[in-house]
C-alpha cells in the first residue's frame, strides 16, 4: 500500500465520515459511556481482582487511568466506581444490583453496535422483536467480559514485563528501557485487538478478519496518538477548573468524546478499506442494507444527492422566475411566411378592387 493509495483512503474516509454524521455518533457514543463507564470499571476490576487481588487491580487501572484523564478526572472515575461497588444487603437486592450493573455496562456497546452499523450502512432486520433484543444484549454481555478478560491478560503481561524489565536493570544496567518499549507494544497489541473484537462481532456485517485487522491496527494506531494528544492538552488547560465542581465529569465527558471520534473514524477507514480493496462488507442474515432512501430519512444524504437537489431547485426557481415575467401587450404572435403572403395577396387584391370600384363611380357621375 503506497502513500497515493493510503491518501485517498483517508480522502475517501473524511467524506464518507461527513456523510455518515459521524461526529454526532460519537457525541451520543460519548454520553453513553459517560454513564456506563462506572459499572464497566467495576466489572473489570471484579474479573482482574481473581488473579491479583481487589486494591492490586484498583491500583493499576487508577495508574493507566491517571496518565489518560490526569488526577482530577481518574479521581472522579474512582469515586464512582466506588459508589457502584458498595455491598448492598440480601441476596436479592444483590441479584438486582449485579443485573444493573451489567445491564448498564452493556448501553455503551449497544450503542457503538448502531453506530458501526450506521457507518457500515446496514440496519437490523424489521420484527426482530423481543429475541433480537436479548441477542444484542447478550452479545454486548460478551464485550464486557472480554473487555475485562484482555484487562486481565493485560495486567499480567505488564507485572512479567515489569519484573522483567527489574532483572535486566540488575543484570544489565545499559538495557532499562527495553522493557518500557515492550510494554508499549503490548499496550499496542492489547488494544488492537480489542478494536479488531469490536469491528468483528459487534456490528451486524460480514467482514474477513483480514479487513479487520488492517483497520484495527490503523484504528489502534490514531488512539494511540489522539491519547497521548488529549491527555497532552487536559494535562496543560484549565478546561477543570472552570466548570469548578463538575470539573472532573467535564474532563472525563471531553476525554470520551475525542476518543469516540477516533475509533469511529478507525471504523470508518475500515469500512472504506474492505469495500474498497478488501472482500466487501455484507450483512448478516439478521440485517438489510440501508437504502439511500432510507439514509435520507434519517438525516444522512449523501453528498451527490445533495449536490443533486440543490441543482433541480436551482432551475426549477430559475424556470418559474422565467415563467412569472409579463410579456409585452404589443407583440403579436409568429405566423408562418406563407399565412404572411396570402394576407398580403389578399390585401392587394381588395386594394385594386377597392380603386376599380371607386373609378367606375366617378365615370357614371360625369355621364
Amino acid at each position: 500500500m503506497n502513500l497515493k493509495v493510503i491518501v485517498g483512503l483517508l480522502k475517501e474516509t473524511w467524506k464518507e465520515w461527513q456523510e455518515d454524521k459521524a461526529s454526532r455518533l460519537a457525541a451520543a457514543l460519548a454520553y453513553y459511556t459517560a454513564f456506563s463507564i462506572a459499572p464497566l470499571f467495576v466489572i473489570a476490576i471484579a474479573i482482574a481482582a481473581f488473579v491479583f487481588g481487589e486494591e492490586a487491580a484498583q491500583g493499576q487501572i487508577f495508574g493507566q487511568l491517571q496518565g489518560l484523564v490526569g488526577t482530577e478526572a481518574a479521581k472522579s472515575i474512582q469515586a464512582l466506581i466506588v459508589s457502584s461497588s458498595k455491598p448492598t444487603e440480601g441476596t436479592i437486592a444483590t441479584l438486582i444490583s449485579i443485573a444493573l450493573l451489567f445491564f448498564g455496562a452493556s448501553n455503551v456497546f449497544t450503542q457503538l453496535q448502531d453506530a458501526l452499523n450506521t457507518i457500515w450502512e446496514v440496519a437490523p432486520k424489521p420484527g426482530r422483536g423481543v429475541k433480537g433484543i436479548i441477542k444484542d444484549r447478550i452479545l454486548s454481555f460478551g464485550m464486557v467480559l472480554g473487555i475485562g478478560f484482555l484487562l486481565l491478560v493485560s495486567l499480567i503481561l505488564s507485572t512479567v514485563l515489569a519484573g522483567l524489565g527489574k532483572y535486566l536493570g540488575y543484570v544489565m544496567p545499559g538495557l532499562p528501557f527495553l522493557s518500557s518499549i515492550l510494554n508499549f507494544f503490548l499496550s499496542f497489541g492489547v488494544i488492537t485487538l480489542l478494536f479488531a473484537l469490536i469491528f468483528k462481532f459487534l456490528p451486524d456485517v460480514k467482514i474477513t478478519w483480514g479487513d479487520v485487522g488492517i483497520g484495527a491496527v490503523i484504528t489502534a494506531l490514531l488512539f494511540t496518538i489522539g491519547k497521548s494528544l488529549i491527555g497532552l492538552y487536559l494535562g496543560n488547560s484549565s478546561v477543570g477548573s472552570t466548570y469548578g465542581a463538575a470539573g472532573s465529569f467535564v474532563v472525563l465527558l471531553l476525554w470520551v468524546n475525542y476518543s469516540a471520534q477516533i475509533i469511529l473514524f478507525g471504523a470508518e477507514f475500515t469500512q472504506v478499506y474492505a469495500n474498497k480493496y478488501g472482500s466487501q462488507i455484507v450483512p448478516t442474515k439478521n440485517a438489510v442494507p440501508i437504502t439511500e432512501e432510507a439514509r435520507a430519512q434519517q438525516g444522512i444524504p449523501r453528498l451527490k444527492d445533495l449536490e443533486t437537489s440543490a441543482n433541480q431547485d436551482k432551475r426549477s426557481q430559475r424556470a418559474t422566475v422565467e415563467n412569472s415575467v409579463p410579456q409585452p401587450s404589443n407583440l403579436q404572435p409568429k405566423r408562418h411566411p406563407a399565412a404572411v403572403v396570402l394576407a398580403g395577396l389578399i390585401g392587394l387584391y381588395q386594394g385594386i378592387t377597392s380603386l376599380a370600384g371607386t373609378k367606375g363611380r366617378k365615370k357614371n357621375r360625369l355621364r
